[in-house]
């Protein structure tokens, strides 16, 4: 009987789902939105990730900051910051975060990059009647 292991794997997970979200609460209270960015889209969040956005443009200097951030994220956080704000984008209350980080990607991005990101094409069709 494998039940009492099991029960104890998801314990031991859900034990760290709960530390990871109070890390990220900790993350955006010191005003560490790199740590907090990464973060978030490593636990799929994106109503979270767009959280961690808004905090950042709120800021003295927010665009600069923003940018910041998301040039030192890595391919695959951007992609799926890219997959995030096309949902975003969607929504006239969050469309303005969503221009703002599309501006950063666009800004600092060599096109050949951009054309190999996993899902640029569904993406910029999403992105286009609303952008």
């Amino acid at each position: 009987d494998v039940t009492e292991i099991e029960e104890k794997e998801a314990q031991a997970k859900q034990e760290e789902q709960i530390m990871k979200e109070q890390e990220l609460s900790n993350l955006l209270h010191e005003k560490r939105y790199l740590k907090a960015l990464g973060l978030a889209i490593s636990l799929d969040r994106p109503h979270t990730v767009l959280t961690v956005v808004k905090a950042i443009l709120k800021e003295p200097e927010g665009r600069r900051h923003l940018e910041e951030n998301i040039v030192r994220l890595r391919k695959d956080q951007k992609e799926a910051v890219l997959a995030f704000l096309v949902t975003w984008n969607t929504n006239s209350r969050n469309c303005h975060e969503a221009q703002a980080v599309l501006e950063t990607l666009l800004k600092h991005e060599a096109p050949d990059t951009l054309l190999q990101f996993s899902g640029i094409k569904s993406a910029v069709e999403s992105l286009l009647p609303y952008t």
